[in-house]
């Protein structure tokens, strides 16, 4: 069935993320969304003082990582070894950014996981969102994480809707996603790993692993 392609084990490798036991709690990625203010909160008081220093209330930052003086940090956070944020990055809270990760010039972060090494480097609007290991986001693409309607979002998959009973859901990106410029990832959308999205695309829904998504209705499989 096609929600099996939608577990949060069949898009992200866990090993990735100082949050896997966050996401060895759910099935599905976005039951996670709720859980990550609660989650750093608790697991930020049990990372090692050699590794970390604590910056504000529920801010813990990664000695090694490298923050620039212009860059916002708002809690709960954490920005984990290796990590760069860039010039006037906005990180609005409840966020972690994985090892190796960068957070781009002008880029917003808001409820969200990135993985270790995905790329948000330019201008981008990242979400109540999931991005697996080694992503990348190209310059100007966003995530859009509320309906216009404001109802709950759900999942197109094949000829399914699939509930997930949230309202605010950007996007899931599986490991080694790669987002071509200028792209929006409507609420709801979920892409596959290993899958390349077309600059300037519109994408709503499930995308399949190893598929390049050129338009909508037009998915081609990797050759």
């Amino acid at each position: 069935m096609c929600n099996e392609n939608l577990l949060a084990n069949n898009l992200f490798d866990y090993s990735k993320t100082i949050a896997k036991p966050l996401f060895e709690s759910v099935e599905y990625p976005w039951d996670a969304l709720p859980k990550i203010k609660d989650f750093i909160i608790e697991i930020g008081k049990t990372l090692d003082p050699e590794i970390y220093v604590q910056r504000g209330e529920n801010i813990w930052i990664a000695k090694s990582a490298t923050i620039y003086p212009s860059a916002y940090l708002g809690g709960p956070l954490i920005i984990c070894e290796d990590a760069e944020v860039r010039h006037c990055a906005f990180i609005r809270g409840s966020a972690i950014v994985g090892k190796g990760a960068v957070v781009g010039n002008s880029t917003e972060l808001k409820n969200s996981i990135l993985f270790d090494g995905v790329q948000v480097p330019h201008y981008n609007y990242i979400g109540d969102s999931v991005l697996g290991y080694k992503s990348h986001t190209g310059a100007g693409t966003i995530t859009s994480n509320l309906k216009s309607d404001k109802t709950l979002v759900t999942v197109l998959c094949g000829e399914e809707k699939v509930e997930t009973g949230v309202k605010k859901f950007g996007a899931m990106l599986g490991d080694h996603v790669e987002v071509g410029c200028n792209s929006v990832l409507n609420p709801g959308t979920v892409v596959g790993r290993n899958t390349n999205i077309y600059p300037l695309s519109f994408v709503r829904g499930y995308v399949p692993e190893n598929s390049i998504y050129k338009r909508l209705g037009e998915v081609a499989d990797k050759i």
